[in-house]
Protein backbone atom coordinates (compact mmCIF):
# COMPACT_ATOMS: atom_id res chain seq x y z
CA UNK A 1 0.00 0.00 0.00
CA UNK A 2 1.29 3.35 -0.73
CA UNK A 3 -0.21 6.50 0.38
CA UNK A 4 -0.68 9.15 -2.57
CA UNK A 5 -3.19 11.95 -3.41
CA UNK A 6 -5.86 12.83 -5.18
CA UNK A 7 -6.74 16.49 -6.91
CA UNK A 8 -10.24 16.87 -7.59
CA UNK A 9 -10.18 20.27 -9.92
CA UNK A 10 -13.12 22.33 -10.72
CA UNK A 11 -13.88 23.34 -14.13
CA UNK A 12 -15.72 25.57 -16.97
CA UNK A 13 -17.29 22.53 -18.80
CA UNK A 14 -15.87 23.46 -22.29
CA UNK A 15 -13.68 22.16 -24.94
CA UNK A 16 -9.86 22.49 -23.83
CA UNK A 17 -10.84 22.68 -19.95
CA UNK A 18 -8.66 18.81 -19.72
CA UNK A 19 -6.20 19.66 -22.23
CA UNK A 20 -4.98 22.76 -20.23
CA UNK A 21 -4.58 21.41 -16.98
CA UNK A 22 -2.81 17.99 -18.80
CA UNK A 23 -0.19 20.80 -20.34
CA UNK A 24 0.40 22.65 -17.20
CA UNK A 25 1.52 20.14 -15.74
CA UNK A 26 3.09 18.11 -18.46
CA UNK A 27 5.23 21.21 -18.64
CA UNK A 28 6.31 21.61 -15.39
CA UNK A 29 7.09 17.50 -16.18
CA UNK A 30 4.18 15.69 -13.68
CA UNK A 31 3.60 12.70 -14.68
CA UNK A 32 -0.66 12.11 -14.73
CA UNK A 33 -0.77 8.48 -13.40
CA UNK A 34 -4.60 8.35 -13.43
CA UNK A 35 -7.14 10.88 -14.44
CA UNK A 36 -11.15 10.93 -14.10
CA UNK A 37 -13.38 13.53 -15.47
CA UNK A 38 -17.48 14.24 -14.92
CA UNK A 39 -19.41 17.09 -16.35
CA UNK A 40 -22.45 18.65 -14.93
CA UNK A 41 -23.80 20.85 -16.89
CA UNK A 42 -21.67 24.28 -17.09
CA UNK A 43 -18.84 22.94 -14.91
CA UNK A 44 -17.28 19.63 -14.30
CA UNK A 45 -14.49 18.25 -11.86
CA UNK A 46 -11.62 16.10 -13.17
CA UNK A 47 -9.42 14.05 -10.40
CA UNK A 48 -6.19 13.46 -10.91
CA UNK A 49 -3.83 11.07 -9.06
CA UNK A 50 -0.03 12.68 -9.79
CA UNK A 51 3.71 10.96 -8.87
CA UNK A 52 4.58 14.19 -7.74
CA UNK A 53 2.06 16.02 -5.54
CA UNK A 54 4.24 18.72 -4.05
CA UNK A 55 4.81 19.50 -7.97
CA UNK A 56 1.45 19.35 -8.94
CA UNK A 57 -0.41 21.70 -6.08
CA UNK A 58 2.09 23.96 -7.25
CA UNK A 59 1.51 24.37 -10.87
CA UNK A 60 -2.62 24.12 -9.65
CA UNK A 61 -1.73 27.14 -7.48
CA UNK A 62 0.51 29.24 -10.20
CA UNK A 63 -2.86 28.26 -12.72
CA UNK A 64 -5.25 29.86 -10.51
CA UNK A 65 -6.69 26.58 -10.76
CA UNK A 66 -9.64 25.76 -7.78
CA UNK A 67 -9.21 22.23 -6.53
CA UNK A 68 -9.29 20.38 -3.18
CA UNK A 69 -6.27 18.05 -2.68
CA UNK A 70 -7.32 14.25 -1.05
CA UNK A 71 -5.35 11.96 0.62
CA UNK A 72 -5.52 8.35 -1.00
CA UNK A 73 -4.57 4.74 -0.77
CA UNK A 74 -3.12 3.46 -3.82
CA UNK A 75 -2.65 -0.83 -3.83
CA UNK A 76 -1.54 -2.73 -6.81
CA UNK A 77 -4.06 -6.30 -7.30
CA UNK A 78 -3.47 -9.06 -9.43
CA UNK A 79 -5.11 -8.07 -13.44
CA UNK A 80 -7.41 -11.45 -13.14
CA UNK A 81 -11.31 -11.15 -12.69
CA UNK A 82 -12.30 -11.36 -9.15
CA UNK A 83 -9.04 -9.87 -8.19
CA UNK A 84 -10.95 -6.30 -7.11
CA UNK A 85 -13.90 -7.86 -5.42
CA UNK A 86 -11.50 -9.91 -3.09
CA UNK A 87 -9.36 -6.76 -2.41
CA UNK A 88 -12.68 -4.81 -1.38
CA UNK A 89 -14.36 -7.40 0.70
CA UNK A 90 -10.57 -7.07 2.71
CA UNK A 91 -11.54 -3.01 2.96
CA UNK A 92 -15.20 -4.04 4.20
CA UNK A 93 -14.43 -6.14 6.97
CA UNK A 94 -12.32 -3.83 7.92
CA UNK A 95 -14.70 -1.49 8.40
CA UNK A 96 -13.56 0.62 5.43
CA UNK A 97 -16.07 3.35 3.78
CA UNK A 98 -14.49 4.20 -0.03
CA UNK A 99 -15.39 7.95 -0.98
CA UNK A 100 -14.05 7.31 -4.61
CA UNK A 101 -12.16 4.93 -6.20
CA UNK A 102 -10.20 4.51 -9.50
CA UNK A 103 -8.83 1.62 -10.97
CA UNK A 104 -7.01 0.62 -14.15
CA UNK A 105 -5.19 -2.17 -15.45
CA UNK A 106 -3.49 -2.77 -19.06
CA UNK A 107 -4.88 -5.25 -20.67
CA UNK A 108 -2.91 -8.47 -21.18
CA UNK A 109 -0.97 -6.56 -17.85
CA UNK A 110 -0.19 -8.62 -14.81
CA UNK A 111 -1.22 -6.30 -12.36
CA UNK A 112 -4.04 -3.48 -11.75
CA UNK A 113 -3.51 -0.41 -9.51
CA UNK A 114 -6.69 0.67 -7.69
CA UNK A 115 -7.00 4.11 -5.83
CA UNK A 116 -9.15 5.02 -3.50
CA UNK A 117 -9.97 7.46 -0.50
CA UNK A 118 -11.92 6.72 2.37
CA UNK A 119 -14.36 8.82 4.87
CA UNK A 120 -12.93 10.19 7.33
CA UNK A 121 -14.76 8.67 10.90
CA UNK A 122 -16.55 11.36 12.97
CA UNK A 123 -14.92 12.70 15.86
CA UNK A 124 -15.71 11.38 19.30
CA UNK A 125 -15.91 15.20 20.89
CA UNK A 126 -19.15 15.86 17.71
CA UNK A 127 -22.43 15.09 18.60
CA UNK A 128 -24.13 12.66 16.55
CA UNK A 129 -26.66 13.69 13.77
CA UNK A 130 -30.50 13.41 14.84
CA UNK A 131 -33.66 13.62 12.50
CA UNK A 132 -35.14 16.37 12.81
CA UNK A 133 -38.31 16.51 15.31
CA UNK A 134 -41.64 15.70 13.03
Amino acid sequence: MAKTKVFSITVQNQPGAVAAIAKALGTARVNILAVLGTAQGATGTVHLVVEDAKRAKKVLDEAKLTYQETSAEQHEVANKPGALAQHLEKLTAKGVNISSIQATAVKGGKKAVVVYTVETPAKASEPPATAPAA
